[in-house]
């Protein structure tokens, strides 16, 4: 079971200031007033005492009296008061929260009695398992390699509809324009619509880190080989001490690895460079000469499989096409008849008179022969072709290998020749070849005597494939398509009992864009091509109404709680700041949005609550009953009592 708001409490920043508004759980809470009294002062508040990362109260007068702020939630038979500091002095935010569980009729602390010791990470978790929340499950969140545990601050998406949002053609879900949060809403809505399987997400998310351990290891097991010491870079260094005169030139045939650590060894050793070396000698040529045979060895090797992968293709071609023709001739059952013994003047199949019987037979049978050859020199030749193909894709990898290791030499030795050019002194030279290989022998001197790295990737492979394959009956993505079309009926039948425009159409909620779509038979017509405030604020309404109806009936752990923060505005012109008259076809239409909100309501017996901050004030029983505070400047009420602000502040 989730939660309700009984009340939201604000402190002054003189002593003993404290002020209360109280609301009424499980049915319609209005708070209406002028402009600038406070009223949506009261979402923020809300969202900021629910583990809100920022600060969202907006610069007024509340935030110039207030220091503290404080709501209290209730479930059956708890209660839990929750109080947040104003921030202090350059602070953009108050860190460390006030979480007290009372009793029920318990009315709110003295800020005297509040204790500030909670963090905000720690005051999310509380909230969120004050919410129902499971903690322990993960989602995947779309569009980034990380998951997401649901929390409270990703339940009041479907919560809140702030003034800029309640109508807002492109924004259906609150702080959907911010950074990252679209692809957050579209992460968690399949838990909390409750298509997830905690289960199978705990499965999904040991699968995730599978993936990441055996990504991981493969990296280390690539840094390994790559500081082999046989590597082309160990190579290159070579080449440069030859150059520098450290070793002589080499002869004969590619050196193996142990040599070519010798040979550096001998080239760190020395002291001089040998006598009657050749100047002219072009390290960078030589390479680049064997980098284009390379290359040419490789075209010609690729072109090689090409050829023999054809041939094998022509072969399997002919192969089936023989082996059906030969299946039909056996078919016959001609070979059981002798044509040499038997009457030459009956057919060999039903004994009917027939001339040339046997020369028929005899033609077939040839034919069959020649077909049993041919297919038995196919056979024998198809082995032969895979061996060749099997083989000349050994030569090919060998030759990339070869000329990644050519890469690295070139990379190196123009590395290093780049700055012995600017060394005209040969001792200078060979004493800057020698820092790179005495650099180059130290690490792999390091990589010798370090720990290897264990390789388990056959071990990963497996438990990757047995968790892919458990989780290969999971139904999620049907679930979720499943809820989202009984979700979208209601949202149409609500649509319609508005009278919107495009109501006639089914309406569907589609969570990969984060709107509604009116489904014509001209196409998808979406919320924002719609047109007209009305019709935006209508959808926005019949959706989240549809959407806590779900959480409610299915018992999904979201609040019971719609805040909506001046629906009336978009019947009102953008300037208007006097008393909230309507005229006779928008305050009908308005009244329409309160008789759509009364019927969740009903529907769901005291389990839903909402909270709507209005300029309006009808005179109507679907309004009037409902309004718990009226903030005007005619009667000097507001959310921050016209006292506080007449005492000097600290």
């Amino acid at each position: 079971m989730t939660f309700q708001i009984q009340a939201v409490t604000i402190y002054g920043k003189q002593p003993d200031q404290m002020r209360t508004v109280p609301f009424d759980t499980g049915t319609l809470n209005i708070v209406t007033g002028d402009s600038r009294r406070g009223k949506s002062a009261l979402l923020t508040i809300i969202d900021y005492c629910l583990a809100s990362s920022g600060y969202p109260v907006k610069a007024g007068k509340v935030r110039d009296y207030v220091s503290t702020y404080a709501v209290t939630l209730v479930k059956p038979n708890q209660r839990l008061f929750v109080a947040r500091r104003a921030p202090e002095g350059k602070a953009a935010v108050s860190t460390v929260l006030c979480i007290i569980s009372q009793a029920p009729g318990t009315p709110p602390p003295p800020l005297e009695d509040l204790n500030f010791v909670t963090p905000l990470d720690a005051a999310k978790d509380m909230l969120s398992d004050f919410c129902g929340i499971d903690r322990t499950v993960r989602v995947p969140a779309v569009g980034r390699a990380q998951t997401i545990a649901p929390s409270i601050r990703h339940a009041l998406f479907f919560c809140l509809q702030a003034q800029n949002e309640v109508a807002n053609p492109d924004l259906l879900f609150h702080s959907q324009g911010e950074e990252w949060r679209p692809n957050t809403i579209r992460g968690v809505i399949p838990y909390f619509l409750g298509a997830v399987d905690p289960e199978q997400a705990l499965l999904r998310n040991r699968l995730r880190l599978l993936r990441r351990d055996l990504a991981d290891l493969e990296a280390a097991l690539a840094t390994t080989r790559n500081l082999d010491p046989a590597a082309g870079q160990a190579r290159a260094l070579l080449t440069e001490a030859v150059e520098a005169h450290l070793v002589p030139p080499l002869t004969g045939p590619e050196s193996s690895a142990a040599d070519v650590l010798g040979f550096l060894r001998q080239a760190l050793n020395h002291t001089g460079p040998q006598p009657d070396q050749d100047s002219n000698d072009d390290p960078l040529g030589v390479l680049n000469t064997r980098r284009n045979e390379l290359r040419r060895l490789h075209g010609q090797t690729r072109v090689k499989i090409t050829d023999l992968k054809r041939a094998l293709a022509e072969n399997n071609d002919f192969t089936s096409q023989a082996t059906e023709q030969r299946a039909r001739l056996v078919s016959l059952g001609l070979l059981r008849r002798n044509p040499e013994t038997s009457d030459a003047t009956h057919c060999p199949v039903c004994d009917s008179s027939l001339p040339s019987a046997n020369a028929t037979v005899t033609a077939l049978t040839r034919d069959l022969a020649h077909l049993e050859g041919d297919l038995q020199v196919i056979g024998s030749d198809t082995p032969a072709i895979q061996r060749l193909i099997s083989q000349e894709e050994g030569q090919l990898q060998e030759l990339r290998s070869a000329l990644a290791r050519n890469q690295e030499e070139i990379n190196e030795v123009t590395a290093g020749l780049r700055a012995l050019q600017q060394e005209p002194d040969d001792l200078r030279r060979a004493a800057i070849v020698q820092g790179r290989i005495s650099l180059y022998l130290d690490t792999a001197a390091h990589q010798a005597i370090a720990p290897q790295v264990d390789d388990r990737r056959e071990d990963l492979r497996r438990q990757i494939a047995d968790l892919e394959e458990l989780l290969s009956d999971d139904t999620q993505g049907e679930r979720l398509a499943s809820y989202l079309s009984l979700i979208s009926q209601k949202i149409t039948g609500k649509a319609a009992g508005l009278s919107l425009e495009h109501s006639e159409n089914p309406i569907r909620l589609d969570v990969n864009r984060l709107t509604v779509v009116a489904d014509r038979a001209d196409g998808p017509l979406a919320l924002a091509n719609m047109g007209s405030g009305e019709n935006h604020l209508g959808y926005h309404v019949a959706t989240l109404l549809s959407l806590h109806e779900w959480f409610a009936e299915h018992r999904g752990p979201v609040p019971r709680l719609l805040i909506l923060d001046q629906p009336s505005q978009v019947y009102f012109p953008p300037d208007h700041t006097g008393e909230a008259i309507l005229r006779a076809h928008d305050r009908n239409k308005l009244l329409n949005i309160y008789q759509a909100i009364h019927h969740t309501l009903r529907l769901l017996g005291g389990q839903f609550q909402v909270v709507v901050m209005e300029h309006a004030d009808l005179d109507h029983p679907a309004f009037s009953p409902y309004v718990t505070q009226r903030w005007r400047y005619d009667n000097d009420q507001a959310l921050v009592p016209p006292s506080w602000i007449g005492q000097a502040t600290d």
